[in-house]
């Protein structure tokens, strides 16, 4: 109810705005000269006199951002031959969004095609009164503001707006007759297009990787630490929601992957459903979720009369699936033996407070571990590594403050500070986590409650011939990890490639994967 309020009370200050003297607009800020701009060369708003304007302000952080895009994409098309131009307006909340490769690599891998510009000091932000990510301000020919909107759902309520402005552009003959072009940079792809998560089958050295711009799941047959040949590719590469066999079935920006007893799990995230792949069969079939994003926070049931919400991460324990429910801040678990998918830990509310199941808030969970009825997690949003106390019902944090507290220090766990990690895995006292945004691989000692870094980053952007510290290609914006056999496997999702590092030598190897001669093209 409360949503549909805002909907219908945004939608009326649209059409006031709309219908109101010219005079009451103001009209809107140029782009400051210091702004950056992504993915294409510099342009000034005066450069697109009589076009309608939308401003997406984002940050690539934010799972609320990356859900309107297929909102912007819809609008976008729909008025690809009309003088409409969506700009997406980056105000980083992290330090790493600050960085222009960084955000270059976000537009490449939310596959974004219209302009992005960088507000790294927040100015248009303020200059326009912004206060939440996503907003959206629509400009009109003249130059005007037209109004304002915040938060998912928005789509209809832009799209009559900018019905309303096209309308009376034409109507006033300020509208362009011709949409300007606007040549955007390329994205390219290779074998692996920013793999998310991955998981081994330890008794068979096969490594899972979610090939997530790809939309497939790669199985590779490991031949040595440093080797391995794709046995199966699964998954047609077309985005979609669709069962069958493994050269058939669709999948839609795959993340989260949990394999036990001949069945890989995986948390098909854009499709917000959970699938499962039988090897036995070579099927996809889905588990979970019927391909809407839901808004449901309690919920016990059948699993696929739910709708989910973004689910990033899988994890497995004598047939109880948990699912690290990113769009609701929640923990979800799914009961293979009951076939019940119930909330587990969180009340919805993105925060960091601990407590019991239902009083617990968390920030995007992103990450999973379990080990002896303690269910670790990374919480992104809140910089954090907290775990949910299977048998206490409880949640409680090891590392991590709150929304806006992060950083890279080592030291004890009250001290300690990430930035946006988005994976985690355990092995014999240890929790290794990729730290995604300080492009680093820690570890949280939970005896001696310490954070050390295990893989760092120096601070060079730019190498001279021999440089020792620029020898090794760093890891950029790694995703997961995984121990296996005294190896740590990551996922370095920005540099397209798996990465092994050995806990004995200390050395960061590229992992060489090659195409079997029998998988599927």
């Amino acid at each position: 109810m409360k949503f549909q309020k805002t909907m219908i009370l945004v939608m009326i200050l649209f059409a006031i705005q709309l219908q109101g003297e010219q005079t009451m607009r103001v009209k809107a800020s140029n782009f400051p000269k210091e702004l950056q701009w992504v993915n294409s060369d510099s342009l000034s708003r005066d450069a697109l006199k009589g076009h309608i304007i939308l401003l997406d302000f984002w940050t690539y952080c934010c799972i609320n951002c990356i859900h309107v895009l297929p909102d912007l994409k819809y609008l976008e098309e729909k008025y690809k031959d009309d003088p409409v131009l969506v700009i997406g307006v980056h105000s980083p909340k992290f330090e790493n969004e600050k960085v222009i490769e960084n955000v270059r690599a976000a537009v490449a891998r939310y596959e974004i095609h219209h302009l992005v510009a960088m507000d790294n000091e927040h100015r248009l932000w303020q200059r326009y009164g912004i206060r939440a990510w996503p907003s959206f301000l629509l400009i009109d020919s003249e130059g005007k503001v037209i109004g304002t909107a915040s938060g998912e759902g928005q789509r209809d309520v832009l799209d009559q707006a900018i019905q309303s402005a096209l309308k009376e552009g034409r109507e006033k003959g300020t509208l362009a007759k011709s949409k300007l072009n606007i040549a955007l940079n390329s994205i390219e792809q290779s074998l692996l297009s920013f793999p998310g998560k991955i998981e081994i089958d330890k008794e068979t050295d096969r490594l899972f990787i979610s090939n997530s711009n790809r939309n497939q799941i790669l199985v590779v047959q490991l031949k040595s630490d440093t080797t391995g040949e794709i046995i199966h590719t699964i998954g047609s590469g077309n985005p979609g929601l669709k069962d069958g066999s493994f050269q058939t079935a669709r999948f839609k920006q795959p993340q989260g992957v949990a394999y036990q007893n001949g069945v890989l799990y995986v948390a098909d995230t854009e499709n917000h459903t959970i699938r499962s792949i039988h090897f036995d069969t070579e099927e996809v079939q889905t588990l979970s979720g019927n391909g809407k994003q839901g808004s449901e926070r309690q919920y016990r049931g059948d699993p696929l009369s739910v709708s989910l919400n973004s689910p990033w991460d899988l994890t497995i324990d004598d047939n109880h699936l948990y699912i690290a429910m990113a769009g609701h801040h929640q923990l979800w678990e799914l009961d293979l033996n009951a076939n019940k998918i119930s909330t587990l830990a969180g009340n919805g509310y993105e925060n960091i407070i601990d407590g019991s199941f239902t009083d617990a808030q968390l920030a995007q969970p992103s990450g999973l571990a379990i080990m002896d009825s303690k269910l670790y997690f990374a919480d992104s949003e809140v910089s954090a590594i907290r775990v949910a106390e299977l048998k206490e019902y409880e949640v409680h944090t090891l590392v991590g403050k709150g929304l806006f507290e992060f950083g890279h220090k080592n030291g004890r766990f009250d001290k300690a500070q990430f930035q946006h990690a988005l994976g985690i895995d355990y092995h014999d006292g240890i929790l290794y986590v990729a730290d995604t945004y300080n492009h680093a691989i820690r570890t949280l000692d939970l005896e001696r409650k310490e954070v050390n870094t295990l893989i760092g980053r120096d601070k060079h952007t730019v190498c001279t011939i021999d440089e020792k510290d620029c020898g090794l290609l760093a890891l950029f914006e790694p995703n997961d990890v995984i121990y296996h056999e005294g190896l740590l496997y990551i996922a370095d999702t920005n540099n397209h490639l798996i990465r092994v590092f050995n806990l004995e030598t200390r050395e960061l190897k590229d992992l060489e994967i090659k195409k079997g001669d029998s998988h599927e093209k």
